[in-house]
């Protein structure tokens, strides 16, 4: 054996489990020569569980305080994350303040992460006449006795009841039963069959004879041959597979005439592997695309910019034309090899935009979100993996939501981030709660490439880093091809119910625009920031409003289900015949959701389609695709939608957009509820008019005079902007100062004081940040967990990291207090609101 082979090594391992640190194991000598960082390695953790680990690092030091456990095995041939992955993996663990295994669960595919699963087997000595037996203890034994092997679901399903570990328990205290942990690999690859001829008919005499034979006794065989001649050019060429589901698609044969040609040795059987990824063919040039001479201005602008600055933002109005300048300079990058990274908000948009990219780019598209499922995610994942050794270029560019920024890139060149200011890009739950637009920032550097940030409404952090000179700024003040801003038009709804000439939610004003464009055979927009049919229900007689049993919130009614939901936990309760608290049968409905216009706009306008966009109608996988190809087609006329709406949507038929209900968002206690009311309005504004005509747009408020109307007519961002800033530099807000909320989570609404109280007492010792709390947040009890809430404030200054450090030293200090062990502790550094 070779002295290499002879080294003891160790590696230090991430386990997709939100516990701290690395773990350290042995390497068996026969893997010294295999094991590299960035490989899944099979390793025990704990007493039975099993689980594939990343080799973070290999090293020779043997740990001081245990003796490591041996490593069983490994996984792959080449490492599934590159070691810039995995630095980055390290940043993000460290500035968002959560574990490297937190990092690890969110950055693989679902399929890559292995776990082992609990099986039960019959024990060796276990005889059925030696033990005596209850009924379920004899219906597991029995099941065994067909079976080897359960999982711990099959045995809930054969006794009926889900606590089944007490049984389990009493049956291998017994000696009946044994249990032991599998793993399997989730990912298995799509494979197809297919057919090949036997090379003696290259010789055209042996395949004429051939012919002859069958269309005289076997014409459906001679078709499935003559198929498969014309597919493949077979003799001329040589014999190449051919799909076999095609073969008798196209000759119209059964499964069994082909399976005689098989016997008659005409054909071979093989499988292949295929991709389950869809293929995209470009039908244009990206240099065919003709820029107006603004755009050409903004795309020069841009390149001198990369000149100085690694990160740009492109601030340019609604209908601007940006992406014609994203589809050049994605060429760009492309015909220098490297990859691209296209983000964007919601999964929603990425209908549209691969549309667009792969007219120009083709197979070099491709897409990674959460509606693919767990073997088309692999997918994706190998295909960049393999970037840099594949001699194609398929997935050269990737377009999807915040997720993709964790794929294993190698040649990244340009991330584009698009809708930039969008609160989608932060992660909410689980750990890291990260900001996708921050974490491209810092991935872009570890490869020294370049970011660019677009938006009409960008957020004031980033319009901040632009006017202080960290980021260059490129600005697009007209629209594409000239056409004008929309006419905005506010409503106010009190002279409206004064007067009444409301019909149902809708102003005069509104039913008048919708009508007539309507009539000329255009299309209108309704954004309502609320899904559902009623907001509550409430007892006209005592005030009564159902409450979700494991939320502080009131339930929402939906229509379509007559159920009352929680937006939080997902609870659901019967609609009540009468008030439970004083018997009164008059309980009424208050305010309105997406459902309820819909079902209500239906009355009134009743010979058009209305479609519905929001979190209930696009569950399913297609469902956003045949919303906006329908809408895109006018075979609907109305889109009534939430905040989906809003993020960039192109329809050129659009002349006609209402805002239902303009107060919900100002009056949000968030101090972000300005600059947030504004991008919502001003982008939902975006949709109306962008192709031939000047768009109009109608916005209800019962606050007409709010100085936030004036901003939003006159498209004025920028006053906005210069407004608002001081008072963020006085209260202490973003972008002048940095914030982490700490939640503290537990059932015992008492424990959670006390925890909250004892960690403010231990925080407020350092002086280098503003303490406030600890406070209840809006919703004080979220899934049966109540939450007490302190905010850290701190300077933008080089003493963060030890912020953070102290931070998480009196969180473990409280922790280790055995009073405190099942409390919960959720760290967001730079919340959105």
């Amino acid at each position: 054996m070779e002295e290499t082979e002879r080294i003891t090594l160790f590696a230090d391992v991430i386990v997709p489990l939100p516990v701290p640190a690395f773990f350290t194991y042995r390497v068996p000598y026969e893997m010294n020569k295999e094991i590299v960082p960035g490989l899944r390695a099979i390793v025990q953790f704990g007493k039975k569980k099993v689980y594939a680990a990343i080799v973070r690092e290999i090293h020779q030091n043997i740990p001081a305080n245990h003796s490591p456990k041996y490593i069983l095995g490994l996984l792959d041939e080449k490492p599934v994350v590159g070691e810039k992955q995995l630095r980055f993996w390290d940043w993000i663990a460290q500035y968002y303040m959560c574990h490297p295994g937190e990092v690890m669960a969110a950055a693989l595919p679902g399929a890559l992460k292995l776990a082992s699963e609990s099986r039960i087997s019959l024990h060796e000595g276990f005889r059925f006449d030696s033990h005596a037996l209850t009924d379920n203890e004899f219906l597991i034994t029995e099941a065994l006795g067909i079976q080897p092997q359960l999982s711990l679901t099959e045995v809930t399903q054969i006794v009926g009841f889900q606590k089944v570990m007490p049984l389990i328990k009493t049956m291998m205290d017994k000696n009946i039963i044994v249990m032991e942990e599998e793993m399997h690999e989730k990912f298995k690859a799509k494979t197809e069959r297919i057919a090949t001829i036997n090379e003696l008919y290259k010789d055209e005499k042996l395949l004429s004879e051939l012919m002859d034979r069958l269309s005289k006794k076997a014409y459906k065989q001679l078709e499935i041959l003559l198929v498969y001649l014309r597919g493949t050019r077979f003799p001329q060429q040589d014999a190449i597979p051919f799909p076999i589901n095609l073969l008798l698609e196209q000759s119209g044969a059964t499964a069994a005439q082909f399976k005689t040609l098989v016997q008659k040795n005409v054909f071979a059987v093989s499988e292949r592997i295929v991709s389950r990824l869809p293929n995209y063919a470009a039908s244009q040039n990206p240099d065919q695309i003709q820029l107006t001479d603004h755009q050409i201005t903004a795309f020069n602008e841009i390149k001198q910019q990369f000149e100085q600055k690694d990160v740009v933002l492109l601030h340019g109005v609604t209908s601007s034309g940006k992406t014609e300048l994203y589809i050049k300079l994605i060429a760009e990058n492309l015909r220098q090899g490297k990859q691209v990274l296209y983000l964007l908000p919601e999964i929603a948009l990425t209908t549209q935009i691969i549309e667009r990219l792969k007219t120009y780019f083709g197979n070099k598209v491709g897409v990674y979100h959460s509606r693919y499922n767990a073997n088309e995610k692999v997918e994706v994942w190998n295909k960049v993996l393999s970037f840099s050794q594949s001699e194609n270029n398929d997935h050269q560019i990737i377009l999807g939501p915040r997720s993709a920024l964790f794929l294993p890139f190698s040649k990244l060149g340009l991330i584009i981030i698009d809708e930039e200011h969008d609160s989608s890009f932060k992660q909410y739950e689980p750990a890291p709660r990260y900001q996708a637009r921050d974490m491209a920032i810092v991935l872009a550097g570890m490869f020294g490439s370049k970011v660019l940030l677009g938006s009409a409404t960008p957020s004031f952090e980033s319009y901040y880093n632009a006017q202080t000179d960290k980021y260059g700024l490129v600005v697009m003040t007209k629209r594409y091809g000239d056409i004008r801003m929309p006419e905005i038009s506010i409503v106010n709804m009190r002279e409206e119910k004064k007067r009444k000439t409301l019909q149902s939610h809708f102003s005069s004003v509104l039913m008048k625009e919708m009508k007539t464009a309507l009539s000329a055979g255009e299309q209108v927009i309704l954004f309502q920031n609320r899904r559902g049919f009623s907001l509550r229900l409430e007892c006209d007689q005592c005030n009564w409003i159902p409450q979700c049993k494991n939320c502080d919130v009131s339930l929402i009614y939906h229509k379509k289900q007559n159920m009352l939901r929680c937006h939080y936990c997902g609870y659901a309760n019967v609609i009540p015949e009468s008030c439970p608290d004083c018997g009164s049968t008059a309980i009424k409905m208050h305010g309105f959701g997406t459902e309820k216009v819909e079902e209500e706009l239906g009355l009134l306008i009743t010979d058009k389609q209305i479609a519905r966009l929001d979190l209930d109608t696009t569950r399913s996988k297609f469902a956003f695709q045949e919303i906006f190809e329908a809408f895109a087609s006018r075979k609907t006329q109305i889109l009534v939608g939430t905040q989906m709406v809003t993020k960039g949507l192109d329809f050129d038929n659009v002349s006609v957009v209402g805002v239902l209900n303009a107060d919900n968002m100002l009056s949000y206690p968030d101090f972000r509820a300005f600059e947030r009311s504004f991008q919502l309005m001003a982008q939902v504004s975006g949709r109306a008019g962008r192709k031939h005509k000047q768009g109009k747009v109608i916005i209800q408020t019962f606050q007409p005079k709010h100085q936030m109307m004036g901003y939003v007519i006159n498209n004025d961002y920028e006053r906005l902007f210069y407004q608002q800033m001081p008072e963020r530099k006085k209260f202490h807000y973003p972008p002048y100062f940095r914030l982490i909320h700490i939640q503290l989570l537990h059932r015992d609404n008492n424990l959670v004081n006390l925890a909250a109280f004892d960690l403010a007492k231990m925080l407020r010792a350092n002086p280098a940040y503003e303490l406030l709390g600890p406070e209840y947040p809006i919703v004080s009890r979220i899934k049966t967990l109540y939450i007490k809430q302190i905010i850290i404030k701190y300077p933008k200054n080089p003493q963060v990291g030890q912020i953070k450090k102290f931070i998480a030293e009196k969180i473990n200090t409280l922790l280790t207090n055995v009073q405190y062990k099942s409390l919960r502790v959720h760290l967001d550094v730079d919340p959105q609101s």
